[in-house]
């Protein structure tokens, strides 16, 4: 990913589904104007949804998504039934593309009941409308398209536009909390999770913030803390740590300055900050044998001190003198039937989409499975979880 642009996770997603041979990946290539997706007569070209980050006007940076057909056949075709319906979680506003020429078909039929469950906006983008034969009026959610020769396109980016301004404003990271002038600390360890050159991505936009929040921002690492707050004038009034130092730092820190980590302003921001402080004193009834599922939104290499697969486990169990069953999820899985978990713990979650993030704890509170994160833990591991969220009460 580029310094410079828009992290996928923080973009719009627009999905296209529909039926084979309905005309999206020609329809994608109309609206992107880029040739995004493989065209063809021939049944089910599209294998696998193919995405595409963009900046794409009226609506700034997305994220396009072509799907498979939703009537696909056979064993090869239920698998990519089941990556469209994968999709449906992280998207944002939903296309269905349909032929102009014909009524609804059971699967359209059945798409349109999902993104209604899910309440996923949407647009029907009736396609191929060169071949009407009659004159057809638009309802309120229709757009007539010919992708072929580029009718109806300006219009659909219109009525998508229109979806995505009527939508809730997603929740800012750390600008809400700040005011002019005032002056924050982020403590960032550097360490293999962060290549040389690089900071991570919770890091990445808590700088932004703060900068657009006309704020001054300091850096500094763990070991360098104190000296920075020595020199500095006057008491920050905002301190963002990385969780794994918290311990440490807050004992360095005034008591009457206000304490939070990274991890805890992500899972703020996706919505689950009190379900997840919830969630982290359930660790006091976790017993021998009892199942936890650690999720990472990401995928990568995972090292000797990876923090999901490695240290939290046994932070965890040096905390509840027990032993328990970890199960390990990455990227886009998570599994459906949650039933057999005594908790969850979910990284921050800034590689996937908050609406992704709030499915997933969705489908946990459903399943009465406690759902919480990362940063919550290992501060009430560390009996310091009052202190980093006291200032959300």
């Amino acid at each position: 990913m580029s310094l410079n642009s828009t992290p996928s996770a923080q973009r719009l997603h627009i999905s296209f589904f529909g039926l084979t041979n309905a005309g999206k990946s020609s329809l994608v290539n109309a609206v992107t104007n880029q040739e995004m997706s493989v065209v063809s007569n021939t049944h089910g070209t599209t294998t696998d949804p193919v995405k595409k980050s963009m900046e794409l006007l009226p609506l700034g940076p997305v994220v396009i998504v072509d799907t498979p057909g939703f009537n696909d056949k056979g064993e090869l075709g239920e698998k990519r039934v089941k990556k469209t319906r994968e999709i449906l979680s992280k998207t944002d506003i939903a296309v269905l593309v349909t032929d102009a020429t014909r009524g609804l078909e059971d699967g359209e039929e059945e798409l349109l009941k999902i993104f209604l469950q899910k309440q996923i906006p949407f647009v029907i983008a009736k396609n191929k409308s060169d071949l009407l034969e009659t004159e057809y009026i638009e309802k309120e959610n229709e757009v007539l398209t010919c992708a072929t020769k580029l009718l109806g396109i300006e219009k659909l980016k219109e009525k998508i536009a229109s979806l995505v301004r009527g939508q809730e404003k997603q929740t800012p990271m750390v600008s809400d909390l700040l005011s002019h002038g005032q002056t924050v600390v982020l403590v960032i360890p550097i360490d293999s999770s962060a290549p040389k050159g690089r900071i991570i991505l919770p890091q990445q936009m808590a700088i932004r913030e703060i900068l657009d929040s006309d704020a001054f921002c300091m850096i500094t690492k763990e070991d360098t803390y104190s000296s920075l707050l020595s020199s500095l004038s006057k008491k920050p009034d905002l301190v963002i740590c990385d969780s794994q130092v918290f311990k440490k730092i807050v004992k360095e820190t005034p008591c009457d300055v206000s304490l939070t980590s990274f991890s805890v302003l992500m899972a703020r921001k996706n919505g689950f900050l009190h379900p997840a402080i919830e969630g982290a004193k359930k660790l006091s009834q976790i017993k021998d044998g009892d199942k936890i599922l650690v999720c990472e939104g990401c995928t990568h290499h995972r090292q000797c001190e990876d923090i999901g697969t490695v240290k939290l486990p046994k932070w965890i169990r040096d905390f509840t003198k027990k032993e328990p069953v970890f199960d390990f999820t990455s990227g886009s899985q998570f599994p459906e039937d949650l039933s057999e978990y005594s908790l969850i713990v979910h990284c921050g979650g800034c590689m996937i989409t908050p609406k992704e993030v709030k499915e997933r704890m969705e489908r946990a509170k459903k399943q009465n499975v406690p759902f919480t994160n990362y940063g919550t833990v290992i501060a009430h591991i560390n009996g310091i979880l009052d202190t980093s969220t006291q200032m959300f009460e």
